[in-house]
Order: structure tokens, then C-alpha cells, then sequence
């Protein structure tokens, strides 16, 4: 059984000067522990000498994993010490204090003193002797006494955790987590090695020897010795991991790509990972163990082995990216962390021109089947990853699996009927699974707070499959897998895969580009049911204004951009001063704003971008609107995507949402000819091609105009959004892409 080795230390404030470095390495806490050994004479060191020694083997097969907390540098203070120049004051020792130097300087590090410095070794139990080894340096902490050349106290006690109790420690861990690397270029740490003690106690032997004298008499001369270095090895911390795609060719062709379906995901997954590992264990036989526990992670009679952070992941990419992607498998990518104990370079040396599917034609003598081919081209990959600072919205492509404390119900489907789970039931489920995604998070050491999570069985991308689909073949269970989306208050730039199945191609995320310019809200509860658009847009309206207000400051005057209104209370001319727009949206039960680059089909101004930012910082918390005879809505913030949300998609036929108001009134024609010439010449205004228009329910508004739906017919199929009417502004005009019209 592989257990842990974890040694914290603790210091006795929250500020220090004798760490040095804001990373103290393995052979820093290895001497304070010869130190504390040696406090009590040579006789207590040699009683911990084996077991140091042990640490010293252990640590150079596997450096210890390192824990720091989050740690600032404080201001730095000049130091005025004497020197040893006697000379410039003429010899007088009265006028020592004249000789100051103001060229050391202290500069403390600030730190929280109630999180420790923690080091994890991993060993193997199968020998007792680990065991009792561990627990003779467990007992060895307790006898430091500092940590590093400073005058701080400090002190430490030692723990042994299994793998799973060791992994909850780095989810929950406060502060950086140092992983070490095999042959990587990260920053290098001084670490124990086989030696190490020996030469620490020959560097004190002769440290107390470094001053001699030779000759006799008048002839003899003090020398000074430099005592020798203590011998440790350097080891690489935190080097970037080895990621490369791959690309999934048929037979030997070079151009002819393979789409591997997206449901059999985790099949693709375990294919590519047998093949690679028996590829590594005929080329490296005596290294069977560690290929089974970095690419596999177990040993060979089959149970778990090894910490899940230094396993190989392979993720298989689907092609997304675009309204009409198919998400079929077409790459897969391979990532080596930096603590993994093989190279990166043999890694992808036996995933590169993998056969996964060989066959040949006993006629013809042709080789078909699927290669893993390297790819020169990473384009797709970043559909997976974001650039600095990433984003906020993340989506899965393929369900994760979830534990089994998340799991649905299951109903047997001959009595569906009989069985059918009611609201209160389903919204428990999904309560669950949303509690195991955080989870989820954790696990992967993503611990970015959390806004909002949507779980469901049915794929975000119109090409998807549903969360029961990536079942069969897997050792989960279809009550297990959930398609999320995760909203996180900070950006995050992935990949981010996440659930039990992040191993076999599940719970793989995508983040979504969110629409500059565009705000949602779900209406989540205290809607009225006759509630009319108009008095939910004007409550709406009211809200922003007043928020925005509070963002500004009370004195000064709400640009026109978010209030709609010249200076001395008249309307703004939208065609002159573009303000935003509010609209309810009652078939989605959601609240929209709307900027006005949207409407207009343009870049927003510099102005315009500046407005934005202003109006999100003031929705940050917006989760309440009382909308009068409208109810004390509940709202919940999201998101509106523009391949596949009905305001945004691409569409040749659209309908109305809310009633448009004509802009307008032709002389001379009947009401629906009136519409739907105004309907045209809105088009037009806005720079969309001319539609074919089927004006339904007229009627008129005494006092405003001809109000009224359309359907709306184009020759080509347009984006939206299309908001346009006398009444675009204030909760008219809002149409909507028909499905199956593209």
C-alpha cells in the first residue's frame, strides 16, 4: 500500500527572516532535522541515523512533494552595522561606532503563521521497515527547534496519511503546492541524497577545525580552512508539463483525418493508453512499475498506486468550435506532468505513430485503422484553453462522472410512467450534482470560488451526445455522468477536466466566449403569470439606472448610454445618442440588457466599452428586482451563447418575441401592409437584408401607434440579435431564430 510521509513545520510569527526564499527546499527541512537530532549529542544523532539515511534514499528516487503558504515580501529595512576597519579611525576603539555601513539590508516575509511549510514523501508499505522509518522521523520533527539560519523558532511534527487522505490535504491546502519534475526545466532545489548526512557531519567536524597554525614560534601563521560543502542534489520544481496533440489519421495517409465518435470517448482513451504503455514496457522492461503507475495508475495485480497528479492524462478532443461541428474525436491530446516519473520525451515518443486500429487487407496487402499522428497544428486545442486571463464560463463536451452521491435515480423504463420523478425530486438530484461538481474542482486543484453551476443530462452543443450515452463500456454508471456548466467568479485558462472519468476521456470543459455587450438574467421565482413585458422591462430599467447610479456616485449625471434620456428629461434619438436596451424575454423566463453595438451590428465605441465595464461591476450582485404588480423576481445570472441561443443564432426565418410597435405609419395602406413595410425599412435602417414579412394579431395602442408579430423571412440566414420597432429600447421588438431554419 503506497502511503505518505508529511512533515510540517510552523514558525512562531507571522513574520521571518530566516527562510530566505520563498520556497525552502527538501534539504533546508532535511538539516534543521540533523540539526534538532544533534542538539542532543552525537549519541540521539546516531540513534535517527538509519532513518535519516532512508530519507536521504527516498528522497532521491522521489522528491517530496512541497506546500508553501502564500507569502509577501515586507518593506525592506537598511541596517547599519560595524565594520572591521579599525584603520579608518585611526586604530581607536573608542570612535568604532564612526564605522557604519548602511549595505545590509533585512527585508522580512510576511506570511500567514497559521499555515505550515509541508513536505510529502511517498514510500511503499510492503516493507515494514518503511513504516517504522516514517514513524522515527515523525518522531525526529518534534525536535526542531529552527528553520533555517535565522533567530525565528520554529517547530514541526511529522504525520503518515494514504494516498486519498494526502490529495484531500493539497485540495484544501491554503497556499502553492511545489510539484517535483523528471529532467524538466523548472527552478531547481537543493534535495537530499545518498551522502547527504555523512557529508553534513563532516562539514561540522571541520568547521570546528578551519583555523590552524603553522610553523612555530616567530615563523608560525594562523591559516583558515574552508570547511567542505554539504553534497546535495538539485532537483527541478514546477516545470511546464509536456503537452502535444495528436492527430487521428487513417492508415498511413497523411491527409485523410478519422472521426472517432464522440459517445465511445473513454473506448478511444483506454485504446491509446494500452497501446502507449505496452509500447514503453518492451522498450524499458525494468521499468514496468513506474509505466503502470504513470500511465495506468496501479500496480500490476491491478489496485490503485501512485498520486493521481503525476499520471499521464489523455484527452481526447472533439471538433467544436462552430455552429455546424460535428464533435466527432479527431485529436487527442497528451499531457506529461512535471512530476511524472517518466520523460516527457518517451511519453510522446510511444504515442507518436501509434497504431490503435491496425488492419490489413488479406487481397490487397493495405493497411487501414487509426495512427495517432503528431500535429503541427494546435488550433483546435484552443477551443479548450483560454489565453490570459482566461474565462469565466466553462462547459463539458463530455458528461463528467460524478460520485455516486450524485447519482440519479434510476427508473426501470418499463415503468416510466408509474415512477416519473416529480419537481421536488429532480431539483434535489441536480442540487447533488452541483455539490459534486465543486467537489469535482477540488480534486483537480481548481479553487476558484464558484458562482453558479448547471447540471443536466442533455449536451450544450447542438452536435453532442446526451450524459447517458458515454456510458456503455465504462465502469460508470448513466446515473453517474452530468453534462455542467460552471460559472467561476475569476477567469481560469484551463484545460479543465474534471469527475471521477478524468482519466477515460469524461467530464472534459470548454470554455465559452461570452457576447460583449449582453447581460441575462433567469427569472428563477416571483414572476407573476400575467405579468405584461412593458412593466417588467420598466422595472428592469429603473434597477440598472439606479445601481449604475450607485457605481458613479450620487452627484454626478447618468450618461445618456444607460438612462436613454437627454439632460433635461426629453428621450435621447437612439439614431444619434445609442443607449442600452432592456427586454423580457417571457417564453425564457429571463431578463436581457443589451448594448447598443449589438443592436446597431458594429464595434462598440472606446466610449461605449468604458460604459460596459461600469454596468458590470454594478450587476455584480444583482439578484433581486421588484417589479411592482410584476412580483419580487429571484434572478440568477446566465449565459447567452451565440451559436446556439434563439436571440443570437444564425437563422433564415425569425419570429417575434414581443409585440413590435411600427415606427411609422404609411398613409394609405391597410395595418398589415403599414407593418410590414415599417418591418423592411427597419431592416434596412439596421443593415439586414430585406425580409419577407406575415404581419399576425394587429392592433392598435391609442395614444403610440400600430403594435403587432411578424414572421420574418430572409433569403439567407442572418444572426441575430434582431431588436427593432419604435419600442426596441423599452421591451418591444424582440424576435427570435425559428430551430431547423438555418
Amino acid at each position: 500500500m503506497a502511503s505518505v510521509l508529511l512533515v510540517s513545520v510552523r514558525l512562531h510569527d507571522h513574520r521571518y527572516h530566516g527562510v530566505g526564499d520563498l520556497t525552502p527546499s527538501p534539504a533546508r527541512l532535511f538539516q534543521a532535522l540533523v540539526a534538532g537530532a544533534g542538539l542532543s549529542g552525537p549519541a540521539t544523532l546516531a540513534d535517527f541515523g538509519p532513518s535519516l539515511r532512508w530519507l536521504e534514499d527516498l528522497t532521491s528516487d522521489i522528491p517530496p512533494t512541497i506546500l508553501t503558504p502564500s507569502v509577501q515580501y515586507g518593506q525592506a529595512v537598511s541596517v547599519f552595522v560595524p565594520s572591521n576597519d579599525l584603520d579608518f579611525v585611526g586604530g581607536d576603539v573608542r570612535r568604532i561606532g564612526k564605522i557604519r555601513t548602511d549595505t545590509k539590508q533585512i527585508r522580512p516575509i510576511m506570511f500567514d503563521a497559521l499555515v505550515p511549510w509541508q513536505y510529502g514523501w511517498h514510500f511503499e508499505e510492503a516493507d515494514g521497515s518503511n513504516r517504522e522509518n516514517a514513524k522515527s522521523i515523525c518522531a525526529l520533527a518534534e525536535c526542531l527547534y529552527q528553520f533555517g539560519r535565522g533567530v525565528d523558532m520554529a517547530w514541526a511534527w511529522g504525520e503518515i496519511l494514504t494516498e486519498a487522505e494526502f490529495e484531500m490535504r493539497l485540495a484544501s491546502y491554503p497556499g502553492r503546492v511545489h510539484r517535483p519534475s523528471v529532467g524538466g526545466p523548472g527552478r531547481t532545489l537543493p534535495c537530499p541524497q545518498p551522502g547527504s548526512l555523512q557529508s553534513l557531519k563532516d562539514r561540522y567536524a571541520a568547521y570546528s577545525r578551519r583555523f590552524g597554525v603553522e610553523g612555530s614560534g616567530k615563523d608560525a601563521k594562523r591559516t583558515f580552512t574552508q570547511p567542505p560543502k554539504a553534497r546535495f542534489a538539485q532537483v527541478a520544481y514546477d516545470s511546464p508539463s509536456g503537452r502535444r496533440v495528436y492527430e487521428l489519421h487513417r492508415g498511413a495517409s497523411e491527409t485523410a483525418f478519422a472521426a472517432w465518435p464522440l459517445a465511445h470517448a473513454s473506448a478511444l482513451v483506454e485504446k491509446a493508453r494500452d497501446a502507449a504503455a505496452g509500447r514503453l514496457r518492451t522498450a524499458m522492461p525494468e521499468r514496468s512499475a513506474e509505466i503502470e503507475r504513470a500511465m495506468i495508475g496501479r500496480r500490476a495485480d491491478g489496485s490503485n498506486d501512485g498520486p493521481i497528479s503525476a499520471r499521464v492524462w489523455i484527452v481526447p478532443l472533439a471538433s467544436i468550435g462552430h455552429a455546424h461541428a460535428d464533435c466527432g474525436i479527431r485529436r487527442v491530446m497528451v499531457d506529461v506532468p512535471a512530476d511524472c516519473a517518466l520523460r516527457g520525451d518517451d511519453v510522446h515518443w510511444a504515442f507518436s505513430g501509434l497504431d490503435l486500429d491496425e488492419r490489413v487487407d488479406p487481397e490487397t496487402g493495405e493497411v487501414s485503422g487509426l495512427v495517432l499522428v503528431r500535429s503541427s497544428d494546435e488550433g483546435m486545442l484552443s477551443h479548450y484553453t483560454s489565453p490570459e486571463p482566461g474565462r469565466r464560463v466553462w462547459r463539458t463536451v463530455s458528461p463528467a462522472a460524478l460520485p455516486n452521491s450524485a447519482a440519479r435515480r434510476r427508473i426501470e423504463p418499463t415503468r416510466r410512467l408509474a415512477e416519473a420523478k416529480a419537481g421536488a425530486e429532480r431539483a434535489d438530484e441536480q442540487t447533488r450534482a452541483a455539490s459534486a461538481v465543486v467537489q469535482s474542482l477540488r480534486h483537480v486543484g481548481v479553487r476558484n470560488q464558484v458562482e453558479s453551476i448547471r447540471v443536466q443530462r442533455e449536451p450544450f452543443a447542438s452536435h453532442g451526445e446526451r450524459a447517458e450515452e458515454f456510458a456503455p463500456g465504462t465502469r460508470f454508471v448513466k446515473e453517474r455522468l452530468w453534462h455542467a456548466e460552471i460559472v467561476f467568479r475569476d477567469p481560469i485558462t484551463g484545460p479543465l477536466v474534471v469527475g471521477d472519468g478524468r482519466f477515460l476521456g469524461l467530464g472534459v470543459m470548454a470554455p465559452v466566449q461570452a457576447l460583449q455587450g449582453i447581460f441575462a438574467f433567469r427569472i428563477e421565482a416571483g414572476l407573476d403569470p400575467s405579468a405584461s413585458p412593458a412593466e417588467v422591462t420598466r422595472a428592469l430599467r429603473r434597477a440598472l439606472m439606479a445601481r449604475v447610479q450607485g457605481v458613479i456616485g450620487e452627484r454626478k449625471t447618468l450618461p445618456i448610454f444607460f438612462s436613454g434620456h437627454e439632460s433635461d428629461g426629453s428621450p435621447a434619438k437612439s439614431e444619434v445618442q445609442s443607449h442600452l436596451a432592456c427586454q423580457f424575454d417571457p417564453g425564457a423566463s429571463r431578463l436581457l440588457i443589451i448594448a447598443p453595438h449589438l443592436l446597431d451590428r458594429r464595434e462598440a465605441t472606446r466610449e461605449e466599452s468604458a460604459h460596459l465595464r461600469t454596468l458590470e461591476e454594478a450587476l455584480q450582485d444583482f439578484r433581486e428586482l421588484r417589479a411592482g404588480v410584476a412580483g419580487a423576481l429571484a434572478l440568477r445570472p446566465c449565459l447567452v451563447d451565440s451559436d446556439t441561443d434563439p436571440i443570437l443564432a444564425s437563422s433564415r426565418e425569425w419570429e417575434t418575441v414581443t409585440p413590435y410597435l411600427v415606427t411609422r405609419h404609411a398613409k394609405n395602406v391597410g395595418a398589415a401592409e403599414a407593418l410590414s413595410l415599417d418591418v423592411r425599412m427597419e431592416c434596412r435602417r439596421r443593415g439586414l437584408p430585406e425580409p419577407s414579412v406575415a404581419p399576425r394579431d394587429l392592433h392598435g395602442r391609442p395614444g403610440t401607434g400600430l403594435e403587432g408579430g411578424a414572421h420574418l423571412t430572409f433569403a439567407v440566414a442572418v444572426p441575430g440579435p434582431i431588436i427593432i420597432g419604435r419600442s426596441r429600447h423599452s421591451g418591444g421588438g424582440l424576435f427570435a431564430a425559428l430551430p431547423n431554419a438555418q
